[in-house]
């Protein structure tokens, strides 16, 4: 009957003998046969009796239901008629707010004059607020959301779609509703009721009975709270959840965590509260002037935080640090804003200009960016790598900018003055390098500097649109991006991940020249005029392990290659030069003795052509043929062009622009003017030229005696690279001259014959 009372218009005495039993149940629950029947030894067993009733005489309904929800919070078992009566009496207590006398006698006045006291600082709607909090206490509506029954009817159609595998009556089916609240699936009168339910729940952490179930241990242990139907003026219900958030996030070195549970649960939390501002008593109490000062028309989902975000400098104090403290938790777990750490965040920005990628969610990035650059605290994994460096060497800066630009100019300074020791630790100096390539990426980025040039930005830039900056060929389409990239592959501005990929595919096009297109097509003629017999005996589906590249490198060590080839070739000595891995040959026959003779230089991080150095400079300890062959050619071809000896082409650069700075580069020529100024005594070379030019003359003799020459153009690179260059030519010369001396003195060799006879 009691379900039934609304509808009960055409009986008005029923309806109110009914209410009249109702109230007098709400004042003393033993009026109620069936309940206190039902609930007699649960009441006992958990003392829930007329004794234990605080500063009251009648044994009121709230208490009774108060005394066992506690029961039942703290996982003790009650009867299930017991339950199911409870059930039936949190409902009429939600259903009319008459029957909890509470709200009559401290409301009276205000109901009376229609809430006229809510024009005059709010009296009314806190007092109703106060109220309505220990009733919304006492129905317990989060464990059941059936209680509630205009949200129940409300939200059927969400729960049936959106909760359906949740089991009806279970506390999930709010959760299952806030993580569809702005939703397509979220319908607006469901919306409402749901909000309005979860302004009381938030306020008071027990309300939750998830959240209660899992932190009660960490909230006792940490936040010294009491029972669940208890209060303490210390630790008050709003205050709960902030101590919880405050241990929430912890490290290990700080101490006293919560329990992994504990934490989950508050992150589903604060991911709930982040949607709308009303969801977060303490953001709503410091915040509410500068609402409506600033964000008044911003009223669509999450937009009131992002507002104050926008204005966080213009903000009150209070308001301004509950805010920054919520961008900061924000900046750990995107999921507020669900990998820990920052990670997400990190991943989420170097992909924002990804196709796949949704607009919206690049537009939020590039909002979370540069809400960043406010604080360097708003970067959760800038801050945690580079705090310590930050208060020790920029104190009293805030920006992240001015962070970011004091530590770079620390590190400079560091590193320009060849200090024994980094004033800057080196996990910051790796995540400064992240922070400065992520700001570089957009102009906003750099507040001085946008500030600076808005209205140039606005006279000659109107069209281009913010963020994507491409450092590197921004000119390039997707057919020569790669090919591009290599060429700028060595540059200090290359990003290292980008500067890896950029490796690994030319690893992989350097073992089959069938996986580089430019290089096919530049050397179509030259690859079967030269290296026929290799791809005659290679199959169809099987490498060739850069067999045909290395072929034709040979001839472009004999300069027989067409010019478009040669060019081609070129860039891959000179890459193969600087990385040994870009020569599969050289890595397939020299594997043993790279690990027993350069396994120091193999292993470094960074390849700059010294592992191609310590084979050359243990030539002489090669055994195996094959390998020793590699090295040789690597000679031959560093003979052809100095360009391609990235240690040699290092070591005399300064030289080459001194005394060939004339001499048009490739087939030796540079090469030559190096050997001619190393033997002219008028010229100085550099130490360092001069000690690994006599390096490469001792390499080439032995290379000489090892493989001779295989045509004219080899010896012709021998003669006039060997230290004897000279006397040979002399020889030659003086030969030749000699020669056409005796043809002068002696006349001809042959005999005369008359023209009659020469014309038969």
């Amino acid at each position: 009957m009691l379900n039934d009372l609304i509808l009960l218009t055409l009986f008005p005495q029923c309806r109110e003998a009914l209410t009249t039993r109702q109230k007098l149940i709400a004042q003393d629950y033993k009026v109620s046969y069936s309940l206190a029947k039902s609930c007699k030894s649960d009441l006992k067993k958990y003392r829930c009796n007329v004794e234990n009733l605080p500063r009251s005489r009648e044994a009121r309904l709230s208490y009774l239901l108060m005394c066992l929800e506690s029961a039942v919070h703290r996982g003790r078992q009650v009867s299930s008629e017991c339950q199911g009566e409870m059930l039936d009496y949190r409902r009429m207590l939600m259903e009319d707010f008459s029957l909890s006398p509470e709200i009559i006698l401290s409301c009276r006045g205000e109901i009376e004059h229609h809430c006229s006291g809510l024009h005059r600082k709010g009296r009314t709607l806190h007092c109703l607020m106060k109220v309505l909090q220990t009733l919304i206490q006492e129905t317990d509506p989060g464990a059941d959301y059936r209680i509630d029954r205009a949200l129940n009817e409300a939200c059927e159609s969400v729960i049936q779609t959106a909760c359906k595998h949740i089991r009806s009556g279970d506390p999930m089916i709010l959760s299952c509703l806030m993580e569809h609240l702005y939703t397509e699936k979220m319908v607006e009168d469901c919306e409402h009721r749901l909000l309005e339910l979860q302004y009381f729940i938030s306020r008071d952490w027990k309300l939750d009975p998830v959240l209660y179930r899992k932190c009660q241990g960490d909230a006792s242990r940490l936040c010294h709270t009491h029972g669940w139907n208890e209060t303490s003026e210390l630790m008050p219900p709003g205050a709960v959840f902030s101590c919880l958030y405050r241990h929430a996030y912890r490290t290990e070195e700080q101490g006293r965590r919560l329990s992994r549970e504990c934490r989950a649960e508050v992150q589903r939390i604060l991911h709930q509260r982040a949607m709308d501002v009303k969801l977060d008593p303490a953001l709503q109490d410091k915040c509410l002037i500068d609402l409506g000062k600033w964000c008044s028309e911003k009223t669509e989902t999450g937009q009131e935080l992002e507002c104050l975000q926008d204005h966080l400098d213009d903000l009150a104090v209070e308001c301004r640090d509950i805010v920054g403290n919520l961008t900061e938790l924000e900046s750990e777990d995107v999921a507020d804003n669900q990998i820990d750490s920052g990670d997400l965040m990190e991943c989420l920005i170097q992909n924002k200009h990804q196709k796949d990628m949704n607009e919206k969610c690049a537009i939020g990035v590039t909002h979370f960016q540069l809400v960043q650059m406010k604080d360097f605290r708003f970067s959760y994994k800038f801050k945690m790598a580079c705090k310590e460096d930050v208060l020790k060497l920029c104190p009293n800066i805030k920006k992240k900018v001015d962070v970011v630009i004091c530590l770079s100019t620390t590190v400079r300074n560091d590193t320009l003055q060849e200090a024994k020791e980094h004033r800057v630790s080196l996990k910051c100096r790796k995540q400064l390098r992240v922070e400065e390539l992520e700001m570089t990426e957009d102009i906003r980025l750099e507040p001085d500097l946008y500030e600076a040039c808005k209205s140039d930005i606005k006279s000659y830039c109107s069209t281009v649109q913010y963020g994507n900056a491409q450092r590197f060929c921004p000119e390039a389409d997707s057919k020569t991006m790669l090919q591009c990239l290599k060429q700028n592959k060595n540059s200090e501005l290359m990003d290292p991940k980008c500067k890896q990929m950029i490796t690994k595919r030319q690893i992989t096009q350097n073992t089959d020249f069938r996986l580089n297109p430019v290089l096919r097509k530049a050397c179509k003629a030259d690859i079967p005029k030269f290296c026929h017999g290799i791809l005659s005996k290679a199959k169809d589906d099987s490498e060739l392990e850069g067999q045909v590249i290395s072929c034709l490198k040979l001839r472009y060590a004999d300069q027989r290659l067409s010019s478009d080839c040669e060019d081609q070739i070129r860039i891959i000595i000179q890459e193969s030069a600087l990385d040994y891995r870009l020569d599969p040959q050289l890595q397939l026959h020299c594997s043993d003795e790279i690990a027993s003779l350069c396994a120091e230089e193999a292993a470094a991080q960074e390849q700059t052509g010294q592992v191609e150095e310590c084979l050359k400079v243990n030539l002489l300890k090669i055994k195996t043929e094959l390998c020793k062959k590699e090295v040789l050619n690597m000679l031959k071809e560093s003979k052809a062009d100095i360009f391609v000896d990235p240690v040699l082409h290092t070591a005399c650069a300064l030289d080459i622009k001194h005394h060939c700075a004339a001499i048009t580069p490739g087939r030796g020529r540079q090469m030559s003017c190096l050997m001619e100024a190393l033997e002219d005594k008028r010229v100085r070379l550099q130490p360092e030229c001069k000690k690994r030019l006599n390096d490469r003359i001792e390499m080439w003799s032995y290379a000489a005696k090892v493989a001779p020459a295989d045509g004219f153009s080899d010896l012709a690179m021998q003669v006039m690279t060997s230290p004897s260059k000279n006397y040979i030519l002399s020889v030659i010369s003086g030969s030749i001259c000699i020669l056409f001396l005796i043809g002068l003195m002696c006349g001809r060799i042959t005999k005369r014959v008359t023209r009659e006879l020469k014309d038969r």
